[in-house]
């Protein structure tokens, strides 16, 4: 398993550090970011964090999906490469 985890059916509220806050409990948090949309700036519903080994990322899987924040149960996977279509 990577070490980098997509975050999906986020609220549109939900900031990085939220997500920093959500995910520390599983162990140390690298990086933690929400994407937002280019034009409006809006949240676009999901995000990435990147833990710092393999077996947090893998704890962090088994603790956080499915887990409610701001009133949403997210959605936790490994991150897979976007494949060109």
């Amino acid at each position: 398993m990577a070490t980098k985890l997509f975050v999906g059916n986020l609220e549109y509220t939900v900031t990085g550090d939220d997500l920093k806050e959500a995910f520390s409990q599983a162990g140390t948090v690298v990086d933690a970011v929400v994407i937002s949309d280019k034009m409006t700036g809006r949240s676009r519903g999901f995000g990435f964090v990147e833990m710092s080994t393999e077996k947090e990322a893998k704890a962090a899987v088994e603790k956080v999906n499915g887990m409610d924040l701001k009133g949403r149960k997210i959605n936790v996977n490994e991150a897979r490469p976007l494949v060109p279509r």
